[in-house]
């Protein structure tokens, strides 16, 4: 179900100022996506997802859900929550203790009347689905907390929703479980062939779950595409910056040719294999992220981005080591194989790959 949202503007007002959290959003979901808004806190993620479901009422502008316009300041309509087919799974799972999982996951269809009949065979379906078969009868509060996040999952599904919306749900996962549940929340979600619209601040969840993410600020989208898209090919100086860790370099456009932009800065002379708005004379920024600055030896004349640093810091992570290089005045970060044979205090040569170099808009 494609949701589409138009020129949506939202409000708030504290202590006499206004507050604004959504301005002039245009954006359009489609159909049978995970489609993930990505942004810092307080950009206005959660509150247009709220607007979507229906919790919050826009200042002005429309949302449509497939054929319905569910809210319009011009002609003045507003489809309440519980008549847009949506169904939303919150930060907190909102897990009755008191119930079981079978209760707690036919809770929808009992409020709606469904038949006894009805409401076990589409139970039992569903649990099936999430792996918690078996697990009918089993106290709430006896459960995982990714077995909670599953239960939430269920009850949100059984009703068998046009979209299902997200609000930050496994930010209270620990970082193992965390990653477990996604994979099975993306394999979940792409078997149903669902709308599914997903908020969260971290990128790598967005990066994961994904097939198309917003990524928003001060209440606007900044940019969209698909992980790809967002992590390797923005030239936008906020989101590269906000989706990872990267080397920003401040420099000058020297040659602009069509697949190659050449920078002049305080490292030397970088080379961007890429196409980019800038002209020649223009200030600009190089995004160079730390896993495609490399340590290299033997001849490496005819190579372009070659520069000699010393290694300040080098810090163990597990998969991979990460270390400070100083070239002149300018620090760098670097992401080695956890195997590479440098120590700190070394003098080493660095090879940014020009695939990677990106130039950078505003």
């Amino acid at each position: 179900m494609e949701i589409r949202i138009a020129n949506v503007s939202k409000n708030y007002f504290s202590e006499g100022k206004r507050i604004t959290a959504l301005s002039g959003v245009d954006l359009t979901i489609p159909a049978k996506q995970i489609f993930t808004l990505l942004g810092p806190s307080g950009c206005g993620k959660t509150t247009l997802l709220r607007c979507i479901v229906g919790l919050e009422m826009p200042d002005s502008g429309e949302i449509a859900i497939g054929e319905e316009t569910v809210f319009s300041s011009e002609k003045n309509t507003f489809v309440p929550p519980e008549k847009r087919g949506l169904n939303m799974v919150f930060q907190s799972y909102a897990i009755w203790p008191h119930m079981n999982v079978f209760d707690n996951v036919a809770y929808p269809l009992q409020a709606r009347k469904v038949p006894r009949d009805e409401i076990r065979r589409r139970v039992e379906k569903t649990l099936r689905f999430v792996q918690l078969e078996g697990f009918e009868n089993r106290p709430a509060t006896r459960l995982s907390g990714g077995q909670q996040q599953r239960v939430a999952l269920a009850r949100a599904l059984v009703a068998e929703p046009r979209v299902i919306l997200f609000d930050e749900p496994l930010s209270n996962l620990d970082a193992k479980l965390r990653e477990e549940t996604r994979k099975e929340l993306r394999a979940f979600l792409t078997a149903l062939k669902i709308t599914a619209v997903y908020v969260t601040h971290d990128r790598i969840e967005a990066l994961s779950l994904s097939d198309t993410v917003a990524v928003m600020k001060d209440g606007r989208i900044v940019e969209i595409g698909t992980p790809r898209q967002i992590y390797f090919d923005s030239d936008r100086r906020f989101v590269v910056d906000f989706i990872g860790r990267t080397n920003l370099i401040e420099g000058k456009a020297t040659s602009v040719e069509k697949d190659q932009t050449v920078i002049e800065c305080a490292l030397g002379v970088i080379t961007c294999n890429q196409r980019s708005g800038a002209r020649p004379g223009q200030q600009v920024t190089v995004s160079i992220r730390p896993e495609f600055i490399r340590v290299i030896k033997g001849d490496v004349q005819r190579m372009p981005n070659v520069f000699r640093g010393r290694l300040e810091s080098l810090v163990f992570v597990g998969e991979a080591c990460e270390g400070e290089i100083r070239i002149g005045t300018t620090l760098l970060i670097a992401r080695f194989d956890a195997t590479a044979v440098v120590r700190e205090g070394d003098e080493i040569t660095l090879h940014f790959d020009p695939d990677h170099c990106s130039v950078l808009s505003a």
